[in-house]
C-alpha cells in the first residue's frame, strides 16, 4: 500500500512503507532492482530515503492504514512522483526491440515477476518509458531457501513478459550489459541498502555476511547469464 506524500524537499514521492505486507525485503527489492536498471541507462524514477516520523499519519481515520504507518516509522523508500505520466499499454504503443530486449534482460535477471500485460509496471512520461515497482523482484530473499542454486536457474516465468514479443535483440544486450555490470558496480549498488534493513535475518550471522549475499548472486546470476538469455528466447519463440 504506497501513498504519495510531499517530503521536506518540497516534492512528491510515491512512499513505499517497511510496515506493508513485504517489508523491509520489498525496499531492498525495489533499491536494488531500480539502481541496477538506472546502471543499463533504462528509465527510473529518482530514489530516496524517506524517513517517516512518528507523527506521520497520526489524524489518518482509517485503522488499517494507520497501524501500516506506525509500523513504518523510520527509514522508508520514496520514487519520485512522475506527474501527468500514464500507465504503458502495449495494446497501444509498440516498444523499439532493442529496449524491450533490455528491460525483458533485466527483469530475467532480478526474477521480477510483475510486469505482465495484467501489470505493466511501466510508465509513458514526457514521451519516454519508465519503470517502476521492482518490488517483486529477488522473491527468493524471502526465506532464503536454496538461494545460491536459484542464481544460477532459468526464469520461467519471463514468458509472461509484456515486452517478450518485441525482444530481439537479448544476444546483443546480454553481451554489453555484462560488461556494465561489474562486481565493483554490483558492491556498490548492494552498499546503499541500509544496516537496519538487513537487520534480523536467522539465515546470516551478520549484517555484511548479509549484504554480501547480494553481491554474490547478483555477480552469480550475471555470470551464468546465458542460462536466463535462451529461456526467454525459447519462450518467446513459444508464443510468436
Amino acid at each position: 500500500m504506497p501513498a504519495i506524500a510531499e517530503a521536506d524537499d518540497g516534492f512528491f514521492y510515491v512512499i513505499k512503507f517497511r510496515g506493508a505486507g513485504q517489508g523491509k525485503k520489498a525496499l531492498i527489492a525495489e533499491l536494488l532492482g531500480g539502481e541496477i536498471a538506472r546502471a543499463l541507462k533504462l528509465k527510473v524514477p529518482e530514489i530516496v530515503f524517506a524517513l517517516l516520523d512518528g507523527a506521520f499519519g497520526r489524524t489518518e481515520p482509517d485503522e488499517e492504514i494507520q497501524d501500516l504507518l506506525k509500523a513504518s516509522v523510520g527509514l522508508n523508500l520514496g520514487l519520485h512522483y512522475l506527474q501527468g505520466s500514464i500507465t504503458y499499454d502495449p495494446a497501444v504503443s509498440i516498444i523499439d526491440p532493442r529496449l524491450a530486449s533490455s528491460i525483458v534482460w533485466l527483469d530475467c535477471l532480478l526474477n521480477n515477476v510483475d510486469r505482465t500485460s495484467r501489470n505493466t509496471n511501466m510508465l509513458w512520461w514526457h514521451k519516454e518509458l519508465w519503470l517502476i515497482d521492482h518490488g517483486a523482484s529477488l522473491y527468493f530473499h524471502h526465506s532464503w531457501k536454496d538461494w545460491q542454486a536459484q542464481a544460477t536457474k532459468p526464469f520461467v516465468l519471463i514468458k509472461d513478459h509484456v515486452l517478450l514479443p518485441q525482444a530481439t535483440g537479448l544476444d546483443a544486450v546480454n553481451t554489453e550489459f555484462r560488461t556494465i555490470l561489474t562486481r565493483e558496480l554490483i558492491e556498490n549498488i548492494v552498499s546503499l541498502i541500509p544496516d537496519e534493513w538487513l537487520e534480523d535475518e536467522t539465515a546470516f550471522q551478520s549484517i555484511s555476511e548479509h549484504r554480501q549475499a547480494y553481491v554474490w548472486f547478483l555477480e552469480t546470476r550475471i555470470a551464468h547469464s546465458e542460462i536466463f538469455v535462451k529461456e526467454a528466447q525459447y519462450a518467446r519463440q513459444s508464443i510468436i
